[in-house]
């Protein structure tokens, strides 16, 4: 798209729940690489990811489920946009 009269341009994405699904199945998972756990003690510690990973993704997640995503044509980039 080099030579294009649009050098930038953004699209906002709205998902209800994949952003949320996403984030609970990477806290799972990052729970289940402790090893020595209960299950219980497990759960708690995807609980708690997951509230830290909600909380470390707001910069980009608004509300949870809107991303809005910036196109570069001329340098040929997709950027997140911080949530203002």
């Amino acid at each position: 798209m080099k030579g294009t009269n649009v050098a930038k341009f953004t699209v906002m994405m709205k998902d209800p729940d994949g952003p949320c699904d996403a984030i609970r199945d990477a806290a799972e998972e990052s729970a289940k690489s402790v090893e020595g756990l209960s299950e219980g003690e497990r759960e708690a510690l995807s609980e708690t990811r997951q509230e830290s990973f909600k909380a470390f993704t707001n910069k980009w997640l608004q509300y949870g489920e809107y991303v809005t995503i910036e196109f570069d044509t001329e340098a040929g980039t997709a950027t997140i946009k911080e949530v203002s």
